[in-house]
């Protein structure tokens, strides 16, 4: 008769409970990409596996390299003044000193320390254990160690995301913090706001154009998508726009054009834009948008008015079809176009949001700084769900000119279009 093959022997029992408590770190540590989040992970962790209070120490600046460049094992110590002697890895390190009370590790401190490092890279820090109670075991060293050094992987892609991350928000607000100049006769103020620290910034943008006879072109617009790519595409967009816009087509041509453009080009994303003209010797501001949400006027006395406009497709699609509208903008009238993370609310529906912002009462007499902030501030913009881009444009007031020159409140005369 055949032997039967015996199978692998059963794992021990306290094998098996170590590799349980090591899975149950790989599920718990590093859930988030956000540094402070997995250090609190690990302490929390260690807290219960294998016990005690556990203290991360981040290593000095790595400029001043006073960081080791390999990672040191993990040590136990006792808290025991003779456990010195007797050197780290020593199983006795963990043993009572003289004197101590008969029960195993009771009333002595022990402590275990492990790098928080992957393998050999440069140590982000130290992780130390605390307990007063049974000494810390072999098993204990383990999980100090492969806990620490999960940690510090997640620790490492943190970093490296929040780098990347900076490097986009600079480029966002660079290209975002200088616009155009419009002429003098206008007084502009413009915000840009992420959606969030963990957030890659999107496409957001404004644009200020300055136009023959005191005219000037605002511009507020919305790459789909967020990041790096929706940035470049963003300046692309915007590069394109100071082109057009410099030949003087009205609004809804200057959006024409620029569809086309960008339609025949195929690599660039699709995006959202109003622009307005604002003639301060008319009184007037002309309008065309494409794909995007309408602009607000606040009076003098503090109170909005969402302009009536129609709204053409998208950039990038090559169907164009944009036409102007235009409204008389008074002396007082305060102009803001936005993008739409200003407004929208998940699961909101969009004409609920712009009611929101129609409903605003502002104090009377606010300059268009005055009118950002107080609209960012009531509608909570900074915990916005999506970036936010505000520019505001008020006419100033000035003595009139005899010679006009263009930067005046009085312009030259100007063809009709």
């Amino acid at each position: 008769m055949a032997e039967r093959e015996e199978g692998p022997a059963p794992a021990p029992e306290g094998a098996r409970r170590l590799v349980e408590v090591l899975e149950a770190a790989i599920g718990s540590i590093g859930t988030t990409l956000d540094e402070a989040a997995t250090r609190r992970e690990l302490t929390a962790f260690l807290a219960r596996h294998p016990g005690g209070t556990a203290a991360v120490v981040p290593a000095p600046s790595a400029d001043r390299h006073t960081a080791p460049d390999t990672a040191p094992p993990a040590r136990r110590d006792s808290g025991d003044p003779d456990a010195a002697g007797r050197g780290h890895g020593d199983p006795d390190a963990a043993r009572p000193g003289p004197g101590a009370p008969a029960a195993a590790g009771e009333g002595v401190v022990h402590t275990l320390t492990a790098p928080l490092a992957v393998d050999r890279e440069r140590p982000l820090g130290t992780v130390t254990l605390t307990r007063s109670g049974p000494p810390y075991t072999e098993d204990d060293r383990v999980v100090l160690e492969q806990a620490a050094r999960l940690a510090a992987r997640h620790i490492r892609h943190a970093r490296r995301l929040a780098a990347t991350e900076s490097v986009a928000l600079h480029l966002q607000r660079a290209l975002v913090a200088e616009p155009g100049r419009p002429h003098p006769n206008l007084e502009i103020a413009g915000r840009y706001l992420p959606a969030g620290p963990r957030t890659l910034v999107g496409g957001d943008w404004f644009e200020t154009v300055r136009l023959h006879f005191g005219r000037s072109l605002l511009v507020v617009g919305d790459v789909m998508g967020h990041g790096l790519e929706a940035a470049v595409d963003m300046n692309a967009y915007r590069s394109a726009l100071r082109e057009v816009a410099a030949t003087d087509l009205p609004p809804h041509r200057v959006l024409r054009h620029l569809d086309a453009v960008v339609a025949e080009d195929g690599a660039r994303r699709p995006a959202t834009c109003l622009l307005v003209r604002v003639d301060p010797g008319r009184g007037t501001a002309t309008f065309a948008s494409a794909g995007h949400l309408p602009p607000a006027v606040f009076g003098p006395d503090g109170s909005a008015d969402l302009v009536d406009l129609p709204v053409g497709p998208p950039l990038g699609t090559g169907v164009g079809g944009y036409e102007p509208a235009t409204r008389p903008l008074g002396a007082g009238d305060t102009l803001l176009l936005f993008t739409d993370g200003l407004v929208e609310r998940r699961g909101e529906d969009i004409d609920v949001s712009l009611a929101r912002l129609a409903g605003l009462r502002l104090p009377p007499g606010q300059g268009s700084e005055g009118v950002v902030e107080e609209v960012l501030r009531r509608l909570d913009a900074r915990h916005a769900e999506d970036d936010v881009a505000v520019l505001a444009a008020r006419v100033r007031v000035r003595p009139a000119s005899r010679t006009g020159g263009g930067d005046g409140a009085l312009p030259e005369p100007h063809p009709p279009w």
